[in-house]
């Protein structure tokens, strides 16, 4: 009976041993499967959430390179003999744009004056009105009275000798050549200008090279920066040179054009006078025309 039982005892201990090996095991692979179940459910209960851009940095600005070449440092650095040249060159300068501003206003007046005396002067009845009504600083009053003067100065031993008519013309000539000089006074110095302001501006900038090249060659140092700087400076004068001289080249043919148009009103109003002073006065019917354009 006993050794019955025994066999049962045995199988009952081993089923025992072999429940509690597994019982862990089971812990041990349960584990993993449960654990991202949960992870699931609270990612799924937790709203997600995106991130934010991050705006990039703004840009450090740039500073500016520092040049140090230029009109400045050229007037600061140069020595006495390129001073001088930018010096005369702003001389040129200056003295073309007054001379242009000048004898444009002066050409204006002279014009303003031949529509004056075209209205007042041939519509009076004798010379001296006509010379009177005129202004004191016209040029027209002027020719008028040369000529006026010339026939009552016709006299003494010597002029009587010269015909009357010829003696007229000399006189009112000569008071036309001495406006057209008047008109002409600046012409030569916008010439000069327009015809050596290139070769003084060359001037300097052969200059500026020369010392250029022998600062390089003391310093030992032929870098592109060493040799383009200081050359590049020293072409400022030739672009000075020519912005002289173009305005002085202009201005010397426009203001030379306009002096035409004015000297051929004087020339035709001392053309009219002189036939009115051989006439002894003024007349309507006149042949001689008296049209100042």
């Amino acid at each position: 009976m006993k050794k019955s039982f025994k066999p049962l005892k045995n199988m009952t201990a081993a089923g025992v041993i072999a429940m509690s090996t597994l019982l862990p095991l089971q812990a041990v692979f349960a584990e993993p499967s449960a654990t991202p179940t949960s992870t699931v459910t609270e990612t799924a209960a937790t709203p997600a959430t995106v991130a934010e851009p991050t705006p990039p940095a703004p840009a450090a600005a740039e500073e500016p390179a520092h040049n140090p070449y230029g009109l400045e440092a050229m007037w600061k650095e140069g020595d006495i003999v390129s001073k001088i040249t930018l010096f005369i060159l702003v001389v040129m300068s200056i003295g073309t744009w007054y001379i242009m501003i000048s004898k444009c206003l002066q050409q204006g007046k002279i014009r303003k004056q031949a529509k004056q005396a075209e209205n007042t002067f041939w519509e009076s009845s004798s010379l001296d009105n006509a010379t009177e009504n005129l202004d004191e600083a016209s040029v027209y009053r002027f020719i008028a009275e040369k000529g006026i003067k010339s026939t009552k100065n016709h006299g003494g031993n010597l002029l009587e000798r010269i015909d009357f008519n010829t003696w007229v013309t000399i006189s009112i000539s000569r008071a036309i050549d001495k406006i057209q000089n008047h008109l002409s006074g600046g012409l030569a110095f916008l010439a000069t200008v327009g015809s050596t302001a290139p070769f003084v501006g060359l001037f300097g900038t052969v200059w500026g090279i020369y010392h250029a090249l022998t600062a390089i060659g003391v310093s030992g140092q032929a870098s592109i920066d060493k040799v383009a700087g200081p050359v590049g400076e020293a072409l400022i004068m030739t672009a000075i040179g020519l912005a002289v001289a173009v305005p002085a080249v202009l201005g010397y043919n426009w203001l030379t054009r306009r002096n035409k148009a004015v000297m051929e009103e004087v020339r035709t109003f001392g053309s009219d006078l002189h036939a009115v002073l051989l006439s002894g006065e003024i007349t309507t019917n006149n042949p001689v025309n008296r049209d100042v354009k």
